[in-house]
Parts: C-alpha cells; structure tokens; sequence
C-alpha cells in the first residue's frame, strides 16, 4: 500500500479538513484529495464523509486509520534503526576469498587489523586458485574476491587493488641466487609449478609466450597445487618456482631462499580485486575496502 496515500488519509481524519491536511503536508489541496480518491479507487470503499462541515471518516475509514497508524510508525521505527546503523557502529559478516598469493601473505594481517578496529564484524576469508574464487565471486558466495590475475567471467567486475612483484625463488646457496640466468638456462632448470588456475602461473605462461616460449619447454619438475606448496618445494632443495615476492620475504630475509632474475622476464602484477556485477555491497565489505586501499598504498 503506498505510505504516501496513508500519510495524507491520516492527515485529514486528524485535521477534519482537506485543507488543513494540505496546509500540514506541504502540499496543494487537490493533491490531497487525489491521494485520497486513489486510496478509495484501491480499497473499493468510501474511507470519508465530505456530506457535513467536517470531513469525517466512515466505519471503514477508521478501520483503516487505527491500522494505518501502526504501519506507518514501523516504517518510521524502520528508517530510523536503518539510520543508525549506516551511521553507528560497523557491524555485520563480511565473506571474502583470495588466492593463494594475497591470501597467504597481505589478507590475514589486513584482516586481522580491521577486525580489531571494528569488534562487531565477522570476517571469513576462504583461500583457493584464481579461477574457484571468481567463480564463487560470480555465484555470490562471496562477497569480495583478491586474485592474482583478471579472470574471465560476464558476472563478475575487476579493479587493481595493489601491485605485486613476481620473483623466481631458488633455494638458498644456488648458483644462480642474486643472479641473471638466460632463458635457455631456464629451460635447464628444475621447476617447481604452481597448479592450473593460479594468477602467477597463468601470468607467467602469458610473459613467456611473448617471448617465444611455452611452459612445456621448461624443466617442469613438479606441480604442487598452490603458492605454499610451491614455496615449500623450494625449501626443500627440489627445484625454483615463480613466486609473490610478499609471500617469501620472510625468508628472503632469514636467508633460506634467494632470488634468481630471467633476461627478459620482468614480471610483476595488479592484484585484483572482484566484484559481482550489479551487487550491492554491504557496508562492511565497503568499509574493508576503503581500509584495504589506505594500507596497501
């Protein structure tokens, strides 16, 4: 029923008067009594008596009067609890996912530090491959992806969030740590890959492409699913991956793994971020976003 018709049919069984009512709502008085005509023409009965000096409402006009004070005050209870919470404490579940990159190494201590800043949110971060997490962005069950690479989805939005640096990472001691090896030193290297579906590795595929070559001519070795997986593989002396320089300088820095550079491979890459398309974001997803942004910049 439309509240704008309620409002002027109370206005006049309160004022007794047409134009009393029109004078209360700012409004012209045959504006109100279009209201009101509508308001019959719905209902299929006479709401008031214009017969005396006063308008009166009929039976059934009080009828509606007594219920349609109850809706509008829940309308009004309802705008207001909805104004205090655009304006009051952030509260509310944000779901989110992640590659295996962004959520190893930038997502947890980003998540974390806004979860303490606002304590009445839930934050659930789900890690997966590149392609798993557009998919559920596009299904809508997740709210926000960070992936490493723009997927291909017709329901799905991208925007950079941060940039990323991607590194060949060898174990510690190898005779190529801090160096520069030719491509053709490349394809004589043991190589650890991450699995299909992974951002680097389909950046990397697109990099060496441009130079002529394919992933199947290198020393693939290993291919052990995610970025962890490929990081431990390193550490173990089984071989180099391309990896988030974020997500090994830790050990960059204790000195267990080293960084070796490729003539012609300058790899680097916009994380992005993933939207629904045409989803209306929550005000805690858009609050984590604008958080995201002012730490990463």
């Amino acid at each position: 029923m439309d509240t704008k018709q309620l409002v002027a049919f109370c206005a006049v069984v309160e004022r007794r008067s047409f134009s009393q009512a029109a004078d209360q709502l700012g409004v012209t008085q045959p504006a109100v009594s279009l209201q009101i005509r509508s308001l019959e023409q719905r209902l299929g009965q006479q709401l008031l008596d214009r017969s005396g000096r006063r308008v009166e409402p009929t039976e059934a006009g009080m009828r509606l009067y007594r219920g349609a004070q109850r809706l509008l005050a829940q309308e009004q209870q309802l705008l207001a609890e909805l104004g205090e919470e655009a304006e009051g404490e952030l509260k509310g579940r944000l779901e989110i996912g992640a590659s295996t990159g962004p959520g190893g190494s930038v997502l947890p201590g980003l998540l974390g530090e806004f979860q303490q800043l606002h304590p009445q949110t839930h934050v659930v971060l789900t890690v997966s491959d590149t392609q798993t997490v557009v998919e559920q962005v596009g299904r809508r069950e997740l709210e926000l992806g960070v992936v490493g690479a723009s997927g291909r989805h017709r329901g799905v939005s991208f925007e950079p969030l941060y940039r990323d640096e991607v590194v060949l990472a060898v174990p510690a001691g190898h005779k190529r740590a801090g160096k520069t090896m030719t491509l053709d030193e490349l394809k004589a290297e043991p190589l650890v890959l991450m699995q299909d579906g992974a951002g680097i590795r389909q950046m990397i595929d697109d990099e060496l492409r441009e130079l002529g070559v394919r992933l199947r001519d290198l020393n693939v070795s290993l291919e052990l699913g995610l970025q962890e997986s490929a990081r431990a593989a390193v550490l173990g002396g089984f071989g180099a991956t391309f990896i988030s320089r974020i997500a090994i300088e830790g050990d960059l820095a204790a000195g267990t793994l080293a960084v070796a550079r490729v003539e012609g491979l300058e790899p680097a890459r916009e994380v992005q971020l993933a939207r629904a398309t045409g989803r209306a974001e929550t005000r805690v997803a858009q609050a984590f976003v604008e958080f995201a942004r002012s730490r990463l910049s």
